[in-house]
């Protein structure tokens, strides 16, 4: 709604994870190079962990755009499931039928279990795939929701192997809870198997005014400095430097601006905003003087209410 008043093609700061926006951060460059690094060198287990909103599945997107042939690649994005149903969906991801064939049809009381089948056919892929070739590559988005049971049977996948190669690698992408998890005493086996792993950091500062510049400028900006110092001094404090919260900020301060004609978005706005986004406001309140907190809890915003009910009926 703001995009035409600020000379926009596009909505700079969606939280839709599009690679379009992807900056290359220091934190996030390190990533991305260490997964590639790894996966060149068919390491079986990669890890990249980091908190809520800080580019994990922006991230893993970057890597499945950036693996070309002789890579083929299999994305998992919610693995919160069984077993049975994560090969399956393993299966689905590298174009298998999985049918019950006919030895297990006149052997009913031998075995049925599709896991099993499933696991048979996976590996029959990737061996067909490696006599081509071709390296396999399984990415899991929310790794640290995996059942315990679901671990283990992926786990299993990496025995898969030639006497010289591994038939498929593995990157986990997940929360800090991933790292709890994994530190589990049943699960050590898989635990000594990543050789390669990484952690997302918050953006600095300084990576917050590249942040907002790259997006502004990919989204068509061509006039002067819109956020002002103190706008990002405010964000930085507030964000956390978390790149979801960056974006959701933004976003509001831009409406604020918008709503107010101002072509600057200012402190102010972005105080406003924060105050109107809880995950932030609540965090942002904790680092003020005690007292500064105190006064904020007793007086009424009363001079920010005019910004707030405009975002309030933009967001409605």
């Amino acid at each position: 709604m703001y995009e035409q008043f600020f000379g926009l093609t596009e909505a700079p700061f969606t939280l839709t994870p599009n690679t379009h926006f992807f900056l290359k951060s220091q934190t996030h460059q390190q990533g991305l190079e260490t997964l590639l690094v790894a996966l060149n060198n068919k390491e079986g287990f990669i890890k990249l962990t980091g908190e809520v909103g800080t580019g994990k599945t922006l991230l893993c997107r970057k890597l499945l755009n950036a693996l070309e042939a002789p890579f083929v690649t299999a994305y998992i994005p919610n693995p919160c499931c069984s077993p049975e149903t994560l090969y399956c969906l393993i299966a689905d991801e590298l174009g298998i039928t999985l049918e019950q064939d006919s030895e297990n049809s006149a052997q009913n009381s031998f075995t049925t279990d599709r896991q099993v089948l499933a696991l048979r056919h996976i590996n029959a892929k990737l061996l067909d795939y490696a006599r081509s070739g071709k390296k396999v590559v399984l990415v899991i988005d929310e790794a640290q929701s995996m059942p315990l049971a679901s671990i283990e049977a992926l786990r299993l996948l990496t025995n898969l192997e030639t006497e010289s190669d591994k038939l498929l690698q593995i990157v986990l992408f997940g929360q800090p809870e991933l790292d709890q998890l994994l530190a589990q005493e049943q699960l050590r086996q898989l635990r000594q198997r990543i050789t390669f792993q990484h952690r997302l950091q918050p953006l600095s500062r300084l990576d917050i005014e590249r942040y907002i510049s790259h997006r502004m400028i990919l989204a068509g900006y061509t006039g002067q400095r819109l956020f002002d110092a103190g706008a990002v001094s405010a964000l930085h404090q507030a964000s956390r430097g978390v790149p979801r919260l960056i974006n959701i900020l933004c976003h509001k301060a831009l409406m604020l601006a918008y709503g107010k004609g101002s072509p600057v978005v200012s402190k102010e706005h972005m105080k406003a905003a924060v105050r109107d986004t809880e995950s932030a406001y609540s965090s942002w309140r904790m680092r003020l003087p005690w007292k500064a907190a105190a006064v904020c809890s007793v007086i009424p915003l009363l001079q920010h209410l005019p910004a707030i009910h405009t975002l309030s009926g933009a967001l409605s």
